[in-house]
């Protein structure tokens, strides 16, 4: 697949040079050039193309790493922009094999409130025979260094506009992009935030009508592997590979961005993208703290018959699964990132005890279970400072983690059709060439009574839920014809009013269909210009009779929340106070972003049996914050259970 640029060189010889201010590697295969000793990369040149990267964008040329901070107390998730410019380079490693270059940018006091109190080490690996490069960072934050905040940081690669234009990130997404002018006006028209752009008068007709906005590409962290684009002429590929989520925040779902229009592709490692203020990283003055970010792999590759360009995307995938079965990484050479023979393993089984689904233990079958830093049952999905190991289990339950990082961890896990998180009640140490063997564990998941009704799936995501067509007139082509990406759709949350013009949402139970009948937000409704009001869903169902035994309980499971507050009423639509308020909650921003999940929420609701009526009941679901038209929350799952049984049923 790969058409080396000197094909003539039949053993390709690794050379490294110091021209002024530059470092140049050649492996006779590619060059790379970076700035000295700032350590960004301004040119990589690859099979006859003199340089894939752009340099003539009016800001953020060529790659590098950049990091958004703010000084404590700052509000929202947005801070100070730091494109990171190193000031002293090392060469660590000069071998007939391999190069490893480092380029430091060391803290400076005299420069509090102007740069972020970090001391940061960049490098960059290349192998003889390899078609691309590796980098990682080790961020350190010392006990001479004040507080600040860390929003995001990222590895960024701004591609020749020219050259690259076909993005890929999986197969059923990828497609020719729009030029990076066409979202900038007249010929672009901004929508209801920045990133949401309409193209009006692009450059190309094809592309017109079209909205284009960067969230539409997002991707899990589990998922986010492989990314990038294609040069169809000649026809050549460049690929971020992320062998590894051990260094990404948030655990195995969060999302996060991958390659959009400029052409851009990103390697995230820390971002507030689907969590919002949640994932602010908070250090305090003194706060000792270090984490090595990748190595991540950008791969280079290219095919000499252009019928075959688009078969650049397939080598990719192979390619991809090469560099995660060789993680971790045996020649990076920094002690802070631990060969696998200094990692540990951990393995077990995972049951679930629900005994009003089945009076035998149930094998947790493709189980999310992870290891992560001690914390709060399902406080893996907000962690940022340290390091993630997760797994999925098998169909019976079984569980393996391989190469974990020597520390003390907590082991959480959540099982798809269950509500709820579990956490292993102990602290895991796991040590150098150590393999744990936990032995069976029983999840039992939250849980009064039986089901009387339920909607929706417990799996974290609103995706099952009735996810509208699209306004004509703002669409993404990619997505027309894929009705299980038809929620990465512009401006879908608009749709409700369309669809509930003069009343809410009603839900009958026993003859509504989730699927078709629960919208997948529960979003604000315009009022007027900026203008906003709340808006009242209804779950109607009937109680033949009523068990004053006990409380019924109310299991509400949420998918995402923004600036949102879901109140909670039985059969008094103006109680006040209501039965149950949830506060203020949420900040990730999933509707805007074209997501059906973001961080998630679970709440357990007490009814009375006095509440309840013998004959028709109805539970108000309110949303009752509505500043934007982006207030809203996303359901999971919700069921009502009857009290608890006797001890004779279990």
């Amino acid at each position: 697949m790969i058409v080396p640029k000197r094909s003539q060189i039949s053993t390709p010889v690794l050379q490294l040079l110091q021209p002024e201010d530059q470092v140049v590697i050649d492996n006779g295969i590619f060059q790379l050039r970076l700035t000295n000793p700032g350590g960004k990369i301004i040119g990589i040149q690859y099979n006859g193309i003199e340089n894939l990267l752009e340099l003539n964008n009016p800001i953020l040329n060529g790659g590098f790493w950049d990091l958004n901070w703010s000084v404590p107390g700052t509000s929202g998730t947005r801070g100070k922009f730091d494109e990171i410019e190193c000031n002293s380079f090392k060469v660590i490693v000069e071998t007939e094999e391999q190069i490893e270059l480092s380029f430091t940018r060391t803290w400076d006091p005299s420069l509090q409130g102007d740069q972020s109190p970090l001391t940061i080490d960049i490098r960059y690996i290349i192998l003889r025979d390899s078609p691309g490069f590796y980098s990682y960072a080790i961020y350190e934050h010392k006990e001479n260094m004040p507080a600040f905040n860390l929003n995001e940081t990222r590895i960024a690669f701004m591609l020749s506009i020219e050259k690259f234009r076909y993005m890929a990130m999986a197969d059923d997404r990828q497609r020719l992009m729009p030029l990076p002018e066409d979202r900038v006006p007249p010929r672009g028209k901004e929508l209801a935030y920045p990133e949401a752009v309409q193209l009006v008068d692009p450059v190309e007709p094809e592309f017109k009508g079209e909205v284009d906005d960067k969230y539409q590409y997002s991707c899990e962290n589990k998922d986010n592997k492989v990314h990038g684009f294609i040069c169809l002429d000649p026809p050549v590929g460049f690929w971020q590979i992320t062998p590894s989520n051990e260094f990404r925040t948030g655990g195995p779902i969060k999302q996060d961005l991958t390659s959009h229009v400029n052409p851009t592709t990103l390697a995230m490692f820390m971002s507030t993208h689907y969590g919002g203020q949640d994932f602010v990283t908070q250090f305090g003055s003194g706060e000792q703290w270090k984490k090595v970010f990748g190595p991540v792999f950008i791969y280079l590759n290219s095919v000499a018959d252009k019928n075959d360009t688009l078969s650049l995307w397939d080598d990719a995938k192979e390619r991809m699964h090469k560099e995660v079965d060789c993680w971790p990484y045996s020649f990076a050479s920094s002690e802070d990132f631990p060969k696998a023979d200094q990692r540990g393993a951990i393995r077990g089984r995972l049951l679930v005890n629900d005994r009003c689904i089945s009076k035998e233990y149930l094998s947790a079958n493709g189980a999310f279970v992870g290891l992560a830093p001690p914390g709060n049952s399902g406080s893996f999905q907000r962690e940022c400072k340290g390091y993630q190991f997760w797994t999925n289990s098998d169909d019976d339950g079984y569980f393996s983690i391989q190469n974990v990082r020597t520390g003390d961890y907590n082991l959480y896990a959540w099982v798809p059709g269950f509500i709820g998180d579990y956490k292993y009640e102990k602290s895991i140490a796991i040590t150098a060439a150590s393999d744990v063997d936990i032995g069976e564990l029983m999840y039992e998941p939250p849980r009064s009574g039986p089901t009387l009704w339920e909607i929706g799936i417990p799996d974290r995501s609103a995706a099952e839920f009735y996810v509208p067509d699209p306004d004509p007139q703002y669409i993404n082509k990619l997505y027309i014809n894929q009705p299980e990406n038809r929620f990465r759709q512009y401006g879908l949350w608009e749709r409700y009013a369309d669809l509930y013009p003069d009343q809410d949402l009603v839900f009958t139970v026993g003859s509504s269909d989730y699927k078709k009948d629960w919208f997948y937000a529960q979003v604000t409704r315009k009022a007027g210009d900026k203008a906003y009001k709340p808006t009242t869903w209804q779950i109607k169902f009937n109680l033949e009779s009523i068990d004053h035994n006990g409380s019924y309980t109310l299991r509400i499971a949420l998918s995402s929340a923004t600036s949102s507050i879901l109140e909670v009423r039985v059969n008094e639509e103006e109680a006040n106070p209501p039965h149950f308020s949830s506060g203020l909650i949420g900040s990730d921003n999933t509707i805007a972003r074209h997501g059906v999940h973001g961080l998630y929420w679970l709440f357990n609701v007490e009814v009375a049996a006095g509440q309840l009526l013998q004959g028709e009941n109805i539970i108000y679901l309110k949303q009752a914050r509505s500043v934007s038209a982006l207030n809203g929350i996303m359901y999971d799952y919700i069921r009502l259970e009857t009290p608890p049984l006797s001890a004779m049923y279990y």
